[in-house]
Parts: structure tokens; C-alpha cells; sequence
């Protein structure tokens, strides 16, 4: 299904949902629908251990796959993307709820989703490629450390005195209350990790992450072992997702502006780098410009329902492309397919031990690490890149993405100045 390519001047602003419908076939649409059901069932537990990470309860993660999802995919410049809550988003998400409530997430979120449709409307999707490879690295890389010391305590089942909201205080009271540690808590973790390793090697079409959930929740329901499961520590909801109106200020608005730009611009990069994925997986172009005003209106959508921040999820759009998804169509039937399992069997989630959402954690903060990305930078890029990179890396864990992506841009500019200096001056000798 190659498409011809469109120059960026004129990439057209239409969905390529209403595209794809011309020729649209009885076969492709079977594979759409199997295709979507497998997503959603792997979506549905890292739609929830997302949610945790974030700070927020298990249904927002799903009505975020709902709703964002479904957005996305109809009005979205991609044949396959799926959209949902990712991990790109937890850290900034849980520390924007513990500051401002789900209300301050909720406007953060809507005014992001604007910032995204004008960056749309106004063509600079094709701009979004030349943040520096070094400053998405070393956030990314960040991100992902930050996720998997968020998910120590659970995975080994410490008590903690304390709330600790930045990184480097959880780290302090993981040291503090290791004496505190659950051994079966840590037992079922480790058992939860092994499947979620080994699993894929055996028989990838089914998810490790949904057997991790149902082999620790049979674990621990039926063998009296004395560990934290999600209906322990929250309150499960199957309620369809509703409506609700933030309590808005301009007082709030412009506090929470710094907050907006970082969600909007995650979601601009993570989105169209799945795009570039996914078009190399189906031989197709997507229409950058489009994406970013369906990522808009999908966090607007989100917010309004109580959802969470959403962009394009990489290995969920991946499983996609592979099931045999090849238009929107899917993306479309996997919100579908988590808003029936939200309905008849958000109940059975709350037996899901908390370690095995930790461990499901850990495997995405690995995935998402880019940890070689970062071998190849050490090993062949010049030492102001370098310099670059973990100095994004080193504040996204320390302090939050805001003040990373910030000092991070404004270093590489400098960078680029002075070379663009010392070129200047060479040729003035020339």
C-alpha cells in the first residue's frame, strides 16, 4: 500500500482515515479487526500500569486508550497509529497531579492539545525533526531511569514513611526503608520479570504482559501471599468514561504554561517519530501536520473525560503493523475493544499484584531506554554533543522534563552558533 509522496508544501491537512476508505476491501477489513483486538489486549495492562505511574487511578489509563485512541486514529495523519497513555508522560503527569490535582492536569493537558492543533494548523510538523537527536536521548534515557526507581518500592514491597515526589527523594527512602522490604512482594516481582523476559522467546503472539498479569494475580489470589494487589490500594471503577470541566483561572493557566509546552511537545516528537516507524514498516507517508492536530484534539478529548496525556505509542503501533493492521480502522477497534473490557472486566484488575505492574514497568523503561542510541552517540559524536546528552539526562532525573528540554535546547543552539561561527571565520581566511 505505498503512497505517493507529497512534498511538505503540500502535505494535505486531511485524515488519512477518509483516504484509505476509497479503497477500502471486506479482507481489510478482517484483518483491522484482528489486528485491534490483539492491541487493546496488550494496551489494557500497560494502559493501567501507566495510569499507576502517573499517579492517577487504573480507569484513567483506559479511558485515555478510549478516548485518545480513538480520536487519533480517525482524524490522525498515520494509517496505523495507536495512541494511549505512554511512559514518555509519567513522570511529568504523576508530579503535575501531586502539585495541581487532576484539575491542573486536566488544563495542562487541554491547553497542550491546542498548543499541538495550531502547531498543526500552522505546518510545523516537518520542524518537529530537527530537535537534536542528543536532547530526545538523553530525555527519553531519563525518563525511563526515573520510571524504574518510581517502581522499586512496589516491586519489593517496601513501607515508606514518606510521600516522596521528586526522583532523588525516592531514591533517599528506598535506602531509608530497605529494611522494610516484602519478600513475597519481591518473589512474585521476580516471577512477574522472568515471564515478561522469557515469554516473548517462547510464543510472542500472545502479550507477556497479559499473562505476567494473570499468572501473579492467580499467584497471589490463591496462595495467601501476603502482597499489595491493585484493589488494595485503589478504588476500581467500571463506569464509562464522562465528562467533567476543569476549574479554570488565568492564574492556573499561566502556571501551568511551562507544563503544557513540555506535554505538547513530547507528544509532537514521540507521535511523529511512531509515524516514521510505522512508515517504514508499511512502505506508506504520513501527513505530519495532520497527526499533530489529531494528537490535539485526542489530549482535549482525554482531558475532557478524565483521561490523561496521550501520544503515539511506538511498540503498540509496532504490534499493529504486525497483526496486520493497515488502517485506521483498527486503531479504531482496539478503543472499542478496551472500552467493552473496561465495562465487563475492569473488576478482575484489582487482584493484579502491584509488583507485577512494577515489573511490567521495568520492561517498558528498558524498551524505551535507547540505551544504545547512547553507546553509538559516546562512541562516534563530538564531545559538545555528549555534553549535550547527559546534561538532558542527568536533569530529567534530578529536576523534570521543563527545566531538561529547556537547558538542553538552549545548549544545543549555543552549540550551533558557535559552529556556525567557527565556519564563518574559516571561510573568512579561506
Amino acid at each position: 500500500m505505498a503512497e505517493k509522496a507529497l512534498k511538505p508544501t503540500e502535505e494535505k491537512l486531511k485524515p488519512k482515515l477518509f483516504s484509505v476508505m476509497k479503497t477500502y476491501t471486506k479482507e481489510q477489513f478482517i484483518k483491522d479487526i484482528i489486528a485491534g483486538v490483539i492491541v487493546a489486549i496488550i494496551a489494557l495492562p500497560l494502559s493501567i500500569a501507566l495510569a499507576l505511574a502517573s499517579g492517577v487511578g487504573p480507569e484513567q489509563g483506559l479511558y485515555t486508550a478510549i478516548i485518545a485512541g480513538f480520536i487519533v486514529s480517525f482524524l490522525g495523519g498515520s494509517r496505523v497509529q495507536i495512541a494511549g497513555p505512554t511512559a514518555a508522560f509519567a513522570t511529568t503527569v504523576a508530579g503535575i497531579v501531586a502539585a495541581e490535582g487532576m484539575d491542573g492536569l486536566a488544563i495542562s493537558a487541554i491547553m497542550a492539545g491546542i498548543i499541538l492543533i495550531i502547531m498543526g494548523l500552522c505546518r510545523f510538523g516537518t520542524l518537529i525533526k530537527y530537535i537534536p537527536g542528543t536532547i530526545t536521548t538523553g530525555f527519553t534515557f531519563g525518563i525511563a531511569v526515573t520510571i524504574l526507581l518510581g517502581q522499586i518500592k512496589d516491586f519489593m514491597g517496601l513501607t515508606f514513611k514518606n510521600k516522596p515526589i521528586e526522583t532523588i527523594d525516592k531514591v533517599k527512602e528506598i535506602v531509608n526503608c530497605i529494611g522494610t522490604i516484602n519478600w513475597q512482594a519481591l518473589l512474585v516481582g521476580v516471577i512477574s520479570l522472568a515471564i515478561l523476559i522469557f515469554w516473548p522467546k517462547k510464543l510472542e503472539k500472545i502479550p507477556a504482559s497479559l499473562i505476567a498479569v494473570i499468572v501473579g494475580s492467580l499467584l497471589v489470589k490463591f496462595s495467601g501471599l501476603e502482597v499489595n494487589t491493585i484493589d488494595s490500594l485503589y478504588d476500581i471503577s467500571n463506569s464509562l468514561p464522562h465528562p467533567t470541566v476543569p476549574d479554570v483561572t488565568f492564574a492556573r493557566v499561566r502556571a501551568l504554561l511551562p507544563n503544557a509546552f513540555t506535554i505538547a511537545v513530547l507528544a509532537a516528537v514521540e507521535s511523529l517519530l511512531s509515524c516514521v516507524v510505522a512508515d517504514g514498516m508499511i512502505g506508506s507517508k504520513h501527513r505530519s501536520n495532520m497527526e499533530l492536530v489529531a494528537q490535539g484534539a485526542a489530549n482535549i478529548g482525554s482531558a475532557f473525560f478524565g483521561g490523561i496525556p496521550a501520544t503515539g505509542a511506538i511498540a503498540r503501533t509496532a504490534a499493529n503493523v504486525k497483526n496486520g493492521g493497515r488502517t485506521p480502522v483498527a486503531g479504531m477497534v482496539h478503543s472499542v475493544v478496551v472500552l467493552a473490557t473496561l465495562v465487563a472486566l475492569m473488576k478482575y484488575a484489582g487482584y493484579i499484584p502491584m509488583p507485577t505492574i512494577a515489573a511490567i514497568l521495568f520492561v517498558v523503561a528498558y524498551n524505551m531506554s535507547g540505551w544504545r542510541n547512547i553507546r553509538n552517540t559516546v562512541k562516534t559524536a563530538p564531545k559538545s554533543d555528549i555534553a549535550v546528552l547527559f546534561v538532558t539526562l542527568v536533569l530529567t532525573v534530578v529536576f523534570d522534563l521543563v527545566v531538561a528540554i529547556g537547558v538542553g535546547t538552549v545548549m544545543a543552539a549555543l552549540l550551533f552558533m558557535k559552529r556556525m561561527a567557527d565556519v564563518t571565520e574559516a571561510h573568512a581566511w579561506v
